[in-house]
């Protein structure tokens, strides 16, 4: 500091001595013609007193007498004349100097007074320097701590995602090999169970021939009454009388022996069933075997399941219902594991709700997306969610901590659906500019796109794999697409554009919702439509409405216009309508882990419903 500082000074006297020179060298010759002009009055004065003896002398001279020296006289008095009109000029022009010199002055004052404030902001600007500079240096020393510290945390963030994705593999790995273990487990149970069952049957055949053709009287009436109003409005000519002789004569027919049924209880029944593993179902489909149900009434057994009275119930109460987003509502998904639902909306945001507590207040509020949110999605694991939206983009966050972790960008037009493909390496996405993209998240980028020729509203994949990705489209066509092969079967031609797909568990059928107000049934392993579901009343609400197969993929829901959501059964029976909204449904998806049916709508509320 100490160097800067005589820098600094040696500086100013540099620049003081320039100035003066400067302002001395513009004055210099006045301030000598005035010195001349002084001397010479100075002279002049001598000269002037000289010449005045003289004139004295002379006037004394011309007092006493003399005619010569009058003419001397004159030209002295001229002389003398002329002198003081010179003295007078140069009288003038000293005061002139004089006035030049006071105004000169005054400005050197102005000008002094200039340097002394440019010096005190120099003195200012000078510590304020130095201030500066210190907290730059300060500044450069916190950057380069900071630069290791990120250099560190880098270090250790790559080091935890390698550690993370290892053990990613690990939970798959063992995942896999639990879910390989169930399955023996669950094989070796079953052949466990037929060996005994096996042999309890050969007891209780031996010791009860006939114990378990025995219903009991409820069922009886339940199934005769069931069996009675689909045969008397369909078959006029089928009697009661007719189909009781009937049940009454063949149970002798499955065993060998004629026992009537009052010789049994309704408890020994239920326990000889119990014995030998016969459930409602089987016990049924016994009788039918043998006869003992006439051939024209066998429809009746899917009115029973249709009514919930052999199969699961239907979901008819709403269990809760809560504003899920400030404006429409426009995807809903329970989560794999958990007792909770995922709803996305109009406002950007996609919300968790945990519908375990019964809580109307959201577990969490995922943000990123800058438009409204097209579709929502988990992995098989529960523990992160993939969300589209209009802003060309796909989303994937972690259910964990709430928190954004991939942004995939690259598509031109809106995202409508993606789904996880060789999860959690990789995820697929449609969008309306005719495109397919997969992403592979461990580089965030796009590895493949397919060209599909027209918008894509959803898809689905076959497996946890992906090897088979089915989109539906605005033309009207189901496509398939091999990853393994990269090549395309042959597309399934709809009536109308498609608005969504979902595929059962087992992944050999597809439903289909197409805007022509019906939703069809295929069986991909003949890629055919074996059934359509329609009513008068149910009308597809938009152009990306869901319909959603149950978790035992026996039934299928679907919202309609009219605010009130539809469920069929697989054989094409309409087995209830639920009324809990007052605009249409854009969504309904069912739980996979229970029977639970969420559904959202344009009334911005998402209506939950459990069973009776």
């Amino acid at each position: 500091m100490s160097t800067e500082e005589h820098v600094w000074r040696a500086h100013v006297v540099r620049r003081l001595r320039e100035r003066n020179r400067k302002e001395c060298d513009n004055f210099k010759e006045i301030i000598e013609q005035n010195n001349r002009l002084i001397d010479h009055v100075a002279q002049l004065k001598a000269d002037n007193l000289k010449i005045s003896v003289e004139n004295e002398q002379l006037r004394s001279a011309v007092s006493t007498g003399g005619t010569g020296s009058n003419v001397a006289i004159a030209t002295l008095e001229k002389k003398l004349l002329s002198q003081q009109e010179e003295l007078t000029e140069l009288h003038k022009r000293k005061g002139e100097n004089s006035q030049m010199i006071v105004d000169l002055n005054q400005k050197v004052e102005q000008q002094r007074i200039i340097i002394s404030e440019k010096e005190h902001s120099l003195v200012e600007q000078q510590t304020n320097n130095n201030r500066l500079r210190a907290e730059v240096q300060l500044l450069h020393s916190s950057l380069e701590e900071l630069k290791k510290l990120n250099n560190t945390m880098l270090d250790e963030h790559t080091a935890l995602q390698l550690a993370f994705s290892s053990l990613e593999e690990k939970l798959r790995g063992v995942q896999d090999e639990n879910r390989r273990l169930l399955e023996r487990l669950m094989q070796y149970k079953s052949k466990d169970a037929d060996k005994l069952n096996e042999e309890n049957e050969s007891i209780i055949r031996k010791r009860l021939p006939s114990i378990f053709r025995k219903r009991s009287a409820k069922l009886k009436r339940d199934l005769e009454d069931a069996v009675r109003e689909p045969s008397s409005s369909s078959n006029a000519a089928s009697s009661p009388g007719a189909a009781s002789s009937q049940r009454n004569s063949s149970p002798a027919q499955f065993v060998g022996g004629l026992i009537g049924d009052e010789d049994f209880d309704e408890a020994a029944i239920n326990g000889a069933m119990e014995a030998i593993g016969l459930d409602d179902n089987e016990y049924i489909s016994a009788r039918f075997t043998a006869g003992e149900i006439a051939e024209n009434s066998r429809a009746s057994i899917d009115t029973l399941k249709a009514t919930g009275y052999l199969g699961q119930a239907n979901p008819t109460k709403i269990l809760m219902k809560f504003e899920a987003h400030e404006n429409e509502s426009h995807a809903v998904r329970w989560s794999p594991v958990e007792r909770m639902v995922a709803t996305g909306g109009a406002d950007r945001k996609v919300k968790l709700w945990d519908i375990g507590k019964n809580s109307t207040e959201p577990r969490a509020v995922l943000s990123g997306s800058s438009a409204g949110i097209n579709s929502v999605d988990f992995d098989s694991t529960g523990a992160y969610i993939l969300g589209t939206s209009n802003d060309y983009g796909a989303r994937v966050w972690t259910v964990m901590d709430n928190r954004l972790r991939h942004t995939l960008t690259g598509h031109s037009g809106k995202v409508m659906a993606a789904k996880y493909v060789q999860e959690p390496i990789k995820v697929v996405t449609g969008s309306h500019d005719r495109t397919l993209k997969i992403w592979d998240l461990r580089s965030i980028a796009c590895i493949e796109t397919k060209f599909a020729g027209s918008s894509c509203n959803d898809l689905v994949t076959t497996d946890s794999l992906g090897s088979t990705i089915i989109s539906g489209h605005y033309d009207k066509k189901i496509r398939f697409w091999d990853i393994r092969t990269e090549k395309q079967a042959d597309d399934v031609l709809m009536p109308a554009k498609i608005t969504s797909l979902d595929l059962s568990k087992d992944c050999n059928y597809l439903i289909c919702s197409v805007r022509d107000d019906t939703i069809k049934l295929l069986d991909l392993r003949k890629n055919q439509v074996i059934s359509t579901f329609t009513n008068e009343h149910f009308k597809i609400s938009c152009d990306f409405a869901r319909a959603s197969f149950n978790s035992s993929g026996l039934k299928i829901a679907c919202g309609s216009a009219d605010g009130a959501i539809y469920i069929w059964n697989v054989n094409g029976f309409l087995e209830a309508t639920l009324k809990g909204h007052s605009t249409a449904v854009n969504a309904v998806s069912w739980s996979p882990n229970n029977n639970l049916l969420a559904s959202v709508g344009k009334n911005k509320r998402c209506t939950i419903y459990s069973e009776s």
